[in-house]
């Protein structure tokens, strides 16, 4: 499964996101987008994005809300 590109994620999203310290298990944090981190239009572990909570992560899915 392929994740998101910089252009498919804007402030509001609701997305899914794994923290730095849950990659090796891949748990995923759910939020909405403050922030997007990541400058490249791609990157093959994910956007890097700052939630609301102030949480940061690399998003792994869009989620409808």
């Amino acid at each position: 499964m392929s994740v998101p590109n910089r252009s498919e994620i804007h402030s509001g999203c609701h997305v899914q996101i794994v923290e730095k310290q849950n990659q090796q298990t891949g748990l995923l944090t759910e939020g909405i987008v403050m922030r997007i981190l990541t400058k490249s239009s791609a990157h093959p572990h994910g956007i890097k994005v700052m939630l609301e909570d102030g949480k940061v992560g690399r998003v792994q899915n869009l989620l409808q809300k």
